[in-house]
């Protein structure tokens, strides 16, 4: 079953592994070094990532390490900017708001 990029990233475990994985591919034991649950917990999470494309396996002698996935990491970004868009215009509106209330109490 794939997985909603949305569903992985609205688990705090999952973003934590994503922050370490960014930084520096890891294995399913070093992951679950980092976190105070078993390896099979950290491999489930490690299940759903892999399965939207946030992460990427590398096949390394005996061992499996976990690559971060920009790519599908700038999709979603893509989709944010939409709304950064929208954002910024409403926070600029709210900067001349505020400066015109300002130059009023003074």
């Amino acid at each position: 079953m794939k997985q909603d990029i949305f569903q992985a990233i609205a688990d705090p475990t999952r973003r934590a592994i994503l922050t370490l994985i960014a930084i520096q591919a890891l294995t399913p034991n070093a992951m679950a070094e980092k976190f105070d649950m078993s390896r099979q917990a950290v491999s489930k999470h490690i299940k759903v990532l892999q399965e939207c494309g946030l992460i990427k396996p590398e096949q390394s002698g005996r061992e499996i390490y976990y690559h971060f996935n920009p790519k599908k990491m700038k999709e979603f970004d893509n989709w944010l900017a939409q709304f950064r868009t929208m954002w910024e215009t409403k926070f600029n509106q709210l900067d001349k708001v505020l400066s015109t209330i300002k130059k009023q109490k003074k």
